[in-house]
């Protein structure tokens, strides 16, 4: 089934790309979510006049994903967490903690963007990488320390 996506979708391409893709998943997902159109003829001349609309949009969200990746790129945060003997947290850092130490430097994300495969449970450094744009990453250090506990 061709298809003509109206958004940016990670795992088939950016806005404007005629894809193809199997009939269930048109069907029962991008064309209820209008997230595509069918790639009929009318649709296609459509796409060719708003073209130049399209790329420029897609420059500018492209100009903005770079200057957040120059923004994060480096960012050490460091998160206090209680461990115990064995350098294992009681509890864990999420990319939740992670997005809210961010927000504190002024670098506002969504805690989607943060790939953290797993919650970080030992404490050390961590190199976590952060979605900024279509296939654009940048590395965020996070270091999970000892909390100080009150005796």
């Amino acid at each position: 089934m061709k298809l003509i996506l109206k958004e940016t979708i990670s795992t088939l391409g950016q806005e404007g790309t005629v894809v193809t893709v199997k009939p269930g998943y048109g069907r029962n997902y991008l064309l209820p979510q209008g997230k595509a159109v069918v790639a009929t003829q009318e649709n296609l001349a459509v796409l060719e006049e708003n073209k130049a609309v399209i790329e420029a949009r897609l420059a500018e969200e492209r100009k903005q994903a770079e200057a957040l990746s120059k923004k994060i790129a480096g960012i050490e945060i460091v998160i206090e967490q209680l461990a115990g003997d064995d350098e294992r947290l009681f509890g864990s850092v999420t990319n939740a903690d992670i997005c809210a130490k961010l927000a504190e430097k002024n670098i506002v994300i969504d805690k989607k963007q943060i790939q953290l495969s797993e919650p970080i449970k030992v404490l050390g450094e961590n190199v976590i990488p952060v979605k900024v744009g279509f296939q654009m990453f940048a590395d965020v250090t996070v270091k999970v320390v000892r909390a100080a506990t009150e005796a």
